[in-house]
């Protein structure tokens, strides 16, 4: 099972959170059929929102990232609850582009940078909390410590990655939040700043070393506690329940059609394709039972 280790570093002026995720991408690649392309821009978005999910306090909140930077994969949605079990989709998965000059995966023109990436925190309120701020390049990691800092008023560094095999598995994913307190000397802010930029590749530390030696390298030269420990993966929540209340949402006029028409209706969940069959019976029943409400 994937997991998501928590730390504190520079006598409590560093928190930082990073996740192992290569079994979430993993099959979130496969329920999507995502090229390499998509199942990068995907994989570090689901990522992304296992750690934020996972840092929530709230026991029954739920954290959902949206990214639509106008580019050719579309929209990105990735949901977490507060323990950070993770689902998500992309519009387009069978987007694939060219390797950039530097071989690497060109998720930031697959993404687009004409956007926006949005998260909203449900805790159980009337109403969520939005915050939304510009894509900066699309990469993802760059875009998610823009909105941290502008949005929430956090200095922070995120790093975010996901290494597809040569036979188009996911060898490697996962990623890192590290935030700065109010007060952290400016000593403490060039220090973790020059391990970020000395590091070695995420992916390549967490296929070679494991998820540890990413606190390792991060937090270079500053003694560090790991303080909590998750386990987390990709979970749908749907049900055929609650596929049945979204039917019940249309409305009687267009149930009675549904009724008419006498063929079945399939239901596909866009974050798990689970496919839900609902029979010209089943659809009455729902209908009596708009009435009887």
């Amino acid at each position: 099972m994937d997991r998501i280790l928590r730390a504190t570093a520079g006598d409590g002026f560093v928190k930082m959170s990073a996740i192992s995720a290569r079994e979430t991408v993993e099959r979130a690649k496969t329920i999507h059929n995502c090229t390499p392309t998509t199942a990068a821009a995907l994989g570090r978005t689901l990522c992304a929102a296992s750690m934020l999910g996972n840092m929530m306090k709230e026991d029954n909140g739920s954290l959902t990232i949206r990214i639509n930077g106008g580019g050719p994969i579309g929209s990105i949605i990735a949901v977490s609850d507060s323990a950070g079990f993770v689902r998500g989709y992309v519009t387009d998965p069978m987007v694939d582009l060219p390797l950039r000059s530097d071989g690497k995966l060109d998720v930031g023109g697959a993404v687009g940078r004409n956007g926006f990436l949005t998260v909203s925190r449900d805790i159980g309120l009337k109403e969520p909390y939005i915050g939304s701020t510009e894509l900066v390049s699309g990469e993802i990691a760059e875009d998610l410590t823009s909105y941290m800092l502008e949005s929430e008023q956090i200095p922070a560094a995120c790093g975010l990655g996901v290494l597809v095999d040569t036979d188009m598995s996911v060898k490697s994913a996962g990623g890192f939040i590290v935030q700065l307190m109010p007060g952290a000397p400016d000593e403490l802010i060039d220090k973790l700043e020059e391990n970020i930029l000395m590091m070695d590749a995420l992916t390549t530390i967490l296929a070679e070393d494991g998820l540890e030696a990413v606190f390792d390298q991060v937090l270079k030269g500053l003694e560090h506690h790991i303080v909590g420990a998750d386990d987390v993966g990709y979970r749908c929540s749907c049900s055929r329940d609650r596929v049945a209340e979204a039917i019940l949402g249309v409305g009687a006029d267009e149930l009675k059609s549904m009724v008419a028409e006498g063929k079945d209706v399939d239901v596909s969940c866009q974050f798990c394709d689970t496919v839900y069959t609902f029979t010209p019976d089943d659809i009455s029943k729902l209908l009596e039972q708009l009435k009887n409400d």
